[in-house]
């Protein structure tokens, strides 16, 4: 890991930060450096993956705790429709047959499920984000900058999925099965004495197919978002943009980016909830007995928790990032010396 983030430190996304510790100067027209030049976080340094990465923990941990009463209706749409079939229904029914604690069932394995996971989702992604950039070179970096959110947001979700596969499992046999314990310090001894580790990675590979896409979304369109705003939106400059301003600018990015997500990843999710309901199924098993239609119970739901969630991770990741003082790259803008030939080319 340390000649990873060694690698990492090689980014032309460091560019800006490295000049700033050498010059107090402007160096790149239009970016401001002087947060930089004043931070005592190293950008590409082991501290600053290790705060992104706490960032992340906050991020992902304390959202998706908030939202648990939501998640459980989701999650109990997909598997038993016939019963809860809506929202309101859902919370009616749930209230009617086992009282307002019930909405807070797996608190537990959320927070700590989704707190790991945000460590790796949002400090990998940091971390491969400069690894890619700088194996692409500063020029291509740019011209691809889609391509390598893309790839670094694939990448971190992978192992973010396999830290956090055993709370989901844990989560929803406890929103979803009235005979599973509701507690994490019993769900858990109970899935290892009846199935073994395995019975908490059942579902990893479809938990891979709903998150991986999801966090691509979630990553890359919230970064081209971010740059959109700036050059259409927003009436001034991001260097100019007060700190406030700017994690406005995050906060309508992060949602606009997690209507998105949720649609893209929603079938994925639905057959997550009902493997981890059905003991002995599989992934395909699920969806063929779902049906096409079946895959989407629930996408009105999970659009307003994703949405909501997502902008609210990305605005507390960011706050973070302010409250430490960790180096916030401004919107990519195209290099001089890709200006130069793209000039070149033109006479």
């Amino acid at each position: 890991m340390n000649s990873l983030w060694e690698a990492s430190k090689l980014s032309p996304f460091s560019t800006p930060f490295k000049k700033a510790e050498c010059e107090s100067a402007s160096l790149v027209p239009g970016r401001s450096i002087a947060a930089a030049a004043s931070s005592e976080v190293v950008f590409g340094s082991s501290k600053y993956y290790g705060l992104c990465a706490f960032g992340g923990l906050l991020s992902c941990g304390i959202t998706h705790t908030l939202v648990v009463p939501l998640d459980l209706v989701k999650c109990r749409i997909q598997v038993n429709p016939e019963k809860y079939r809506s929202i309101v229904r859902g919370f009616k029914v749930t209230v009617a047959e086992e009282g307002a604690k019930a909405l807070v069932k797996g608190w537990a394995p959320t927070f700590v499920g989704y707190s790991v996971q945000g460590i790796c989702k949002f400090g990998f992604y940091e971390v491969f984000k400069s690894l890619y950039s700088d194996l692409l070179g500063e020029e291509n970096a740019y011209m691809w900058r889609t391509s390598l959110y893309l790839a670094a947001s694939a990448s971190a979700e992978f192992f973010a999925d396999i830290a956090y596969c055993p709370m989901e499992a844990i989560k929803v046999r406890i929103q979803t099965q009235p005979d599973f314990p509701s507690t994490l310090r019993k769900g858990a001894p109970l899935i290892y004495s009846q199935e073994g580790l395995s019975g908490f990675y059942k579902g990893l590979v479809p938990l891979w197919l709903r998150q991986i896409p999801y966090t691509m979304m979630k990553f890359a369109c919230f970064e081209r978002t971010v740059e959109a705003l700036y050059k259409f939106v927003v009436p001034k400059p991001r260097e100019k943009c007060s700190k406030g301003e700017q994690l406005i600018v995050t906060f309508t990015a992060g949602y606009i980016a997690g209507v998105f997500c949720a649609i893209v990843s929603h079938p994925a999710d639905t057959v997550v909830s009902k493997l981890n309901q059905d003991k002995g199924s599989t992934a395909i098993g699920v969806a063929k007995k779902l049906g096409f239609a079946a895959l989407w119970k629930g996408l009105t739901p999970r659009i307003i928790m994703i949405g909501t969630l997502t902008a609210a991770q990305w605005f507390i990741y960011d706050a973070v990032k302010v409250a430490l003082g960790l180096p916030r790259p401004p919107p990519p803008q195209m290099p001089e010396s890709l200006k130069a030939k793209l000039e070149a080319a033109q006479k």
